[in-house]
């Protein structure tokens, strides 16, 4: 069987052990990058196609007549059109809980630095405000204790009850939100909590109900005092709403791992706006060798499970 990996450098696969995949016997063939001009190509023979974030809708699936699988190496499937999957017989397995760790503890990075401006303080030091300074310290930035607040969880599988024990471990109190959409959860709705919390921290899928989640409407209920952190998708957040919370002082801070188009254009109104409690990165949260070989490992388990079918 002929298999494609349309993406392989979004994995670094130089740094990772892929004997998993390449030992299977299919015949693969890895392409670094994929256009989008260049998916109805290299799909259109492939009985097996693995891919990270390539679109692979309708457009391009009916050009790929001799699929029959679709492994998708990420937990995110909002790049493939599963509903003509479904129609056409061709099964898709995406890859979960492969980085829990990886990126709770990015969760958790960016909640605590902008809880103790260490960006802000890390900046002063190397521009010679500490060494020029009239005493011991400065106290140019707010900082907070976390010990005793309330963080507010969106999205509660594994990654967030993973950044929930990080949480608690230091104190906080933890309350978990009903899923956006989903009107028979029991649990309270997020905009009831909204006005208590001090952290909101989002870890659900992006759907149709939880798309622009964090709009103007929320932020305007959320603390002066409050941080709001999302290493899932960045479309869960209107950004010009949260640009805009940011810089009237309606919120604290942000930490965002990601944006709602990635790569983000140069002009992107959240990138360089000087903000001092804007944290930004590179949708990076996921990166650690670690998590991306277990991701490998996974879906080779998973593709190896569809060939001896």
């Amino acid at each position: 069987m002929k298999a494609v990996l349309l993406d392989a450098d979004t994995l670094k696969p130089e740094e990772l052990d892929i004997s998993c995949l390449t030992d299977l016997p299919v015949s693969l063939t890895q392409y670094a990058t994929t256009t989008a001009d260049e998916r109805k190509e290299r799909v259109h023979d492939a009985d097996i196609i693995l891919v990270n974030k390539v679109v692979l809708d309708a457009d391009v699936l009916r050009h790929a007549k001799q699929c029959k699988y679709i492994g998708v190496l990420a937990t995110g499937t909002n790049n493939i059109d599963k509903d003509w999957c479904a129609q056409h017989g061709i099964e898709v397995a995406n890859v979960e809980g492969y980085g829990t760790d990886a990126v709770a503890q990015h969760a958790l990075m960016l909640l605590l630095n902008l809880s103790t401006s260490f960006a802000p303080y890390a900046r002063d030091v190397n521009a010679g405000k500490w060494s020029a300074g009239p005493h011991f310290c400065l106290l140019d930035h707010p900082a907070m204790e976390l010990a005793g607040k309330h963080l507010v969880i969106v999205g509660y599988g594994e990654l967030g009850q993973r950044f929930a024990e990080m949480a608690k471990a230091m104190g906080m109190r933890v309350t978990v939100a009903a899923r956006p959409g989903k009107p028979d959860d029991d649990r309270p709705s997020l905009d009831s909590l909204l006005p208590d919390a001090d952290v909101v921290s989002l870890h659900c899928l992006l759907t149709e109900d939880s798309h622009h989640l964090i709009n103007a409407q929320r932020l305007s209920k959320m603390k002066p005092s409050a941080f709001l952190i999302n290493t899932a998708r960045g479309a869960l957040i209107d950004e010009a709403a949260l640009l805009q919370a940011l810089k009237n002082g309606d919120i604290a801070g942000a930490g965002l791992d990601g944006l709602s188009t990635e790569p983000p254009p140069a002009d992107h109104p959240l990138l360089n706006t000087g903000l001092p409690n804007l944290l930004i990165t590179p949708h990076s949260a996921w990166v650690a060798k670690e998590a991306r070989q277990r991701l490998v490992n996974i879906a080779a388990g998973r593709l190896s499970a569809f060939l001896s079918k």
